[in-house]
């Protein structure tokens, strides 16, 4: 309590890396009266898993049966529509990230990946409904969760170093956390250009909804 009776509020921020189950603090300090977690998580083969094999469900949950117009809109010029995702995500099954762990496996840093084309989806996906891209996802993606196990990493196995042709060294680890991001930064991508589809239906309230202005 200060000396003109006023309440002195604190706030603790905390960071920490996360290690197993185990929790290892970085840094405090104090402000005004919330907690403030801030978390980097070490690579855990199981929870990659757990979490890749979630999307093609999660995918079909989102978008199977919408009608067309929420699955082909997109948020202006140069921008991906759900659908158009979808097939990205098909082609990176086909071309990346299996076809890439094996290559840093047998081929380390003496031979750099095959670069990966970004927009190919627009041409392989056209004539296919969205129901074909999604029973074609969900099969590609138990394949390579099936491949993931095959290849019994160990954890000197994930420390292996492969070639990228852009960034130059990057390690095994570093592919299949990427592989997460990636599945999880554009199911936040579907789920932004659906929410633009009311961006203006809703409103005034669209100065309370910040994912209509990202």
């Amino acid at each position: 309590m200060a000396a003109n009776n006023s309440v002195v509020w604190h706030r603790r921020r905390v960071s920490f890396r996360v290690r197993g189950d185990q929790l290892a603090f970085k840094r405090v300090q104090y402000s005004k009266f919330e907690f403030i977690f801030s978390v980097t998580m070490e690579l855990q083969l199981e929870h990659v898993r757990d979490i890749l094999k979630r999307t093609p469900s999660t995918l079909n949950l989102l978008l199977q049966d919408l009608p067309e117009p929420w699955l082909k809109t997109n948020e202006g010029p140069d921008t991906w529509s759900p659908y158009d995702v979808v097939g990205h995500l098909i082609h990176g099954e086909e071309t990346d990230w299996i076809p890439r762990a094996k290559m840093i496996l047998e081929n380390g840093e003496s031979r750099a990946f095959t670069p990966f084309n970004r927009e190919a989806m627009f041409e392989k996906s056209k004539g296919k409904s969205i129901d074909e891209l999604l029973n074609t996802f969900a099969q590609l993606r138990a394949e390579s969760l099936q491949q993931l196990d095959e290849l019994k990493l160990t954890p000197e196995m994930l420390e292996k170093r492969g070639l990228h042709p852009e960034l130059g060294p990057v390690t095994l680890s570093q592919l299949l956390a990427t592989w997460v991001v990636h599945d999880l930064s554009h199911i936040g991508q579907i789920v932004r250009v659906m929410c633009k589809q009311y961006g203006e239906t809703v409103g005034p309230w669209k100065a309370y909804l910040p994912v209509l202005t990202r």
